[in-house]
């Protein structure tokens, strides 16, 4: 059953050949196990909160799989809709979208919420918290 709660993506994420686990585009996450998951399969992971129509989450998409190859540490990025499992909107206080949280070992250690970020930002700011 658990191979259906995330999609293909994800067994391409490891597949990448650099010895990286980050994909060339976020492991789609269908729900709260999915990402529980995703996340402690990874030495650090940057989770993208989004809902469907938003303009900038689809924007932010390209970005966040750019930052994965471009920042020091070994980055799984993923991307969750807070709508198809309303328990991870309180879990992870999600008040906007896009709302990014990295996670490492397994635990969120930093969030951001600010709209459009700019993949040097982005990157930046998880070489920061992922140190």
């Amino acid at each position: 059953m658990e191979s259906n709660t995330v999609s293909n993506d994800a067994e391409d994420a490891g597949a990448s050949g650099d010895g990286r686990s980050g994909a060339d585009r976020p492991v789609s996450l269908s729900d709260e196990a999915a990402l529980d998951a995703f996340v402690a399969d990874a030495d650090a992971a940057l989770v993208e909160f989004y809902t469907d129509g938003c303009g900038i989450c689809a924007s932010m998409e390209p970005v966040i799989g750019n930052v994965a190859r471009g920042v020091e540490t070994d980055l799984a990025v993923g991307l969750v809709n807070p709508r198809d499992d309303p328990p991870l909107v309180e879990r992870f206080d999600v008040r906007s979208v896009p709302l990014f949280v990295l996670f490492v070992d397994g635990e969120p250690v930093a969030r951001r919420a600010e709209g459009f970020i700019p993949g040097e930002d982005l990157a930046a700011w998880v070489d920061e918290h992922a140190a």
